[in-house]
């Protein structure tokens, strides 16, 4: 056999067990990809058919480790396992292949490491002898699946070869362990089962986004092979990623089969991706880009733009998506924050404009001091801020009239046709103000921006439709001012936590683009909005009915952090972007850790000490993989001082990210957004500052707005719990936030 065309692949599950391996043999590894692609025969590899199978065989990595392949064309292998020289060939009858039948993915058992790893008890520790008392008759313990079928199980995708082992298993323990061993989705069902959910959810929730859309061969190993359910490799880069790199980079190799149907489908419009924290939104749209490029037209122009919504997260996008791609990916997409996109296009069409830009929290000062000035007592300057840009701006209402006609939905207060009339009079002061301080806020960029982009999108339909009235001739007179002939900005558009824009940043974006196939892909998750910017895409133009679907499972966090940041969201209801309510059902990890621990300390003060305690008990733990989430900027700022007296330096987090290299990441919970870490600390959890204190005074007083507030301290107190991949600890002084309501019930805190 010549070795010219040989393709060597690696399976998802060996490159995990590959992980464990000691240095050297990844190396090994890594040498004999190199050899076995150049000449599989070569004596010094020596490959071979193992007794009693067909397709599985070894070669020789080194002297101690085999590697374990199936062969599923004259020239075409696929890597299983990488195992020590004794145990291969050992116990050859428990090793089983097979094509699943629903997903028609490949899929690899070694039932004697399952046997030994997850049925076989421990030996008993010995203990001084005692006087024999007579054993009660213990009960025997009911097998955790003991209600469904084999063919049941079979039916929601569970490797057949497993189900013996399945209805013996008794623990919640054996299940994690069966579930390190086992196909994914044979965990991924399991876990749904054991969590309480009913068969049909099972099968639509878990089963049904995986399956082999045409009948599935279950001989024929080579088609198997390209299904998206048989997750492998087989570029020399991805090969040595998988071995070098640790867990956290795997995303750039291997994408779970419900992932990549999104990433590779072909959409008639918009299409929007939800789904939990850690379920691969961002994987999917960094691949999601490098699947739009790859399909276009040489050229060095740049029709693919990847936007969120800051910088810092812009610059994280950048980063990842040179990991993924090279320059040569990144040559040919324009990444940009989506506050940045808008102050471009406006200084581009307005070279005049050099106003000094304002957040939020400026804005409402300002319009403080306006109602101070006026003498208004009788308005909330937060009120009348979100109006002006939710109401006036988001729906570019530019006069009275309008405003009269203008739908307030969601804004709670009801306001009366007079108070309108007050309302427009402060606005147009409020404007006029700004414009006297030479001074504009990102909303009105983000409408500016809007209104421009728009209006070029309607030159361009203009000519489109002169054009086919022409019998496709252009007329020069209908040129762009510049001498060009006007397009579009961009070929295709990618949103990432696409829950956070504003209403005009969606109007900017649809004009951006033609609305054709593939033009805009979003992802994001209303549980993660931080921000008041809710919207209805619909009513922007971004029809996404019929493409919107949704991601559950968890790559980052425990099952046990997961289930605690659930209690945290209660039984709020949140939209799904286009006037209906979305969900987590469905939402799992097949990660399994520790419970979180809870952590109540007297004052504020101890609470600093006993963070700075517990982190200096966590020994050899990286610090930059640690990061202290807090209610307040000052907070933070005395939270790094405390580490600073035991000597652990802290990195704060500001707009643009931490500010260093090295040391423990301190930061507001906004400022974790699009974060993760190893282990994570949210500190004053305390009721008056999670939520804040002028938040439950809306009760009685604004209670629509009340509870917008409180769904999005909840969002923000989510997100920051599931950052973590390891562990979790709450910390709060006096009264604990009522967001921890159900945690402390189900698990007593621990006194600092």
């Amino acid at each position: 056999m010549t070795g010219k065309n040989v393709t060597l692949r690696l399976l998802d599950k060996a490159d995990r067990e590959i992980l464990k391996l000691p240095r050297p043999v990844k190396g090994a590894i890594y040498d004999f990809q190199h050899k076995f692609k150049t000449n599989p025969d070569s004596a010094g590899l020596r490959l071979k058919q193992l007794q009693g199978h067909d397709k599985l065989h070894s070669a020789r990595v080194n002297d101690e480790y085999r590697a374990l392949l199936l062969r599923l064309a004259d020239d075409d292998w696929l890597i299983v396992s990488v195992k020590h020289r004794k145990d291969v060939y050992e116990h050859l009858d428990r090793l089983t292949y097979s094509v699943n039948r629903v997903t028609g993915g490949i899929e690899y058992v070694d039932l004697q490491v399952v046997q030994e790893e997850v049925l076989t008890p421990a030996a008993p520790r010995a203990t001084a002898p005692t006087e024999p008392v007579p054993p009660a008759e213990p009960a025997a313990p009911r097998p955790l699946f003991a209600k469904w079928s084999e063919q049941q199980l079979t039916d929601l995708g569970v490797a057949p070869s497993l189900t013996p082992v399945i209805a013996a298993l008794t623990t919640e323990d054996q299940l994690l362990g069966l579930v390190e061993y086992a196909p994914q989705l044979t965990g991924e069902v399991l876990l749904a089962l054991y969590d309480g959910k009913e068969y049909d959810d099972v099968l639509e929730q878990v089963t049904a986004p995986v399956a082999a859309p045409e009948p599935v061969d279950p001989e024929d190993f080579q088609a198997a092979v390209e299904r998206p359910a048989t997750i492998v490799t087989t570029t020399d880069e991805a090969l040595r990623e998988a071995l070098e790199g640790e867990d956290f980079g795997r995303w750039k190799v291997f994408l779970h089969p419900t992932q990549a149907k999104l990433v590779t489908r072909d959409y008639s419009g918009p299409a929007r991706v939800g789904g939990g924290p850690g379920t691969g939104k961002t994987i999917v749209a960094l691949h999601r880009v490098k699947h739009l490029v790859e399909r276009l037209p040489a050229g060095r122009t740049k029709p693919v733009l990847l936007t969120t919504y800051n910088k810092n997260l812009a610059a994280d996008l950048r980063s990842r998506l040179l990991a993924l791609g090279g320059e040569n990916l990144l040559s040919r997409v324009e990444i940009s924050h989506v506050d940045q996109l808008a102050l471009r296009t406006v200084r581009e069409a307005e070279p005049g404009n050099r106003k000094r830009i304002v957040d939020e929290s400026q804005a409402v000062r300002e319009w403080r001091s306006l109602l101070d000035e006026l003498g208004e007592d009788g308005w909330d300057a937060e009120f009348l801020h979100d109006e002006w840009t939710q109401v006036i701006l988001g729906q570019a209402v530019t006069s009275r009239a309008d405003y009269f006609r203008a739908r307030r939905a969601g804004r709670g207060r009801t306001v009366s046709r007079s108070e309108r009339a007050e309302i427009w009079q402060l606005a147009e002061r409020f404007t006029q103000r700004l414009d006297r301080l030479e001074v504009q806020t990102w909303d009105q960029v983000a409408e500016r921006a809007a209104q421009l982009e728009t209006e070029r999108a309607r030159r361009i339909q203009a000519i489109d439709r002169q054009r086919e009235e022409a019998g496709g001739l252009d007329n020069v007179h209908m040129a762009d001012g510049s001498g060009g002939w006007l397009r579009y900005r961009y070929r295709h558009i990618v949103v990432d936590e696409a829950q956070d824009l504003r209403p005009a940043h969606w109007k900017m974006l649809r004009a951006m683009t033609a609305p054709e196939r593939n033009d805009l892909f979003l992802v994001g998750d209303t549980h993660q909005r931080i921000y008041k910017n809710q919207v209805t895409l619909g009513s922007l133009g971004i029809n996404i009915r019929g493409r919107s679907s949704k991601l559950s499972l968890s790559y980052r966090t425990t099952r046990q952090i997961l289930r605690s940041a659930l209690n945290v969201l209660g039984d709020e209801t949140y939209d799904d972007l286009d006037g209906s309510s979305e969900t987590l059902a469905g939402y799992r990890s097949v990660l399994s850790g520790a419970v979180p621990d809870l952590h109540r300390s007297g004052d504020w003060a101890d609470e600093r000490e006993a963070i700075a305690a517990l982190i200096e008990s966590w020994g050899q733990v990286p610090h930059e993989q640690i990061a202290i989430a807090v209610p307040t900027n000052q907070m933070a700022s005395e939270t790094a001082y405390t580490l600073a007296q035991h000597g652990i330096r802290a990195l704060e987090i500001g707009p643009d990210g931490p500010r260093g290299d090295s040391g423990v990441h301190i930061g507001t919970m906004f400022r974790f957004k699009g974060l993760e870490y190893q282990r994570m600390i949210i500190a004053g959890v305390t009721d008056g500052l999670v939520p804040r204190a002028s938040v439950q005074q809306r009760r009685t007083t604004d209670p629509a707005r009340y509870r917008t507030e409180m769904q999005r301290a909840r969002s923000l107190l989510f997100v920051a719990a599931t950052r973590a991949r390891d562990s979790l600890d709450v910390f709060w002084h006096g009264e604990p936030s009522p967001f921890l309501e159900e945690l402390i019930r189900v698990r007593p805190p621990v006194a600092a």
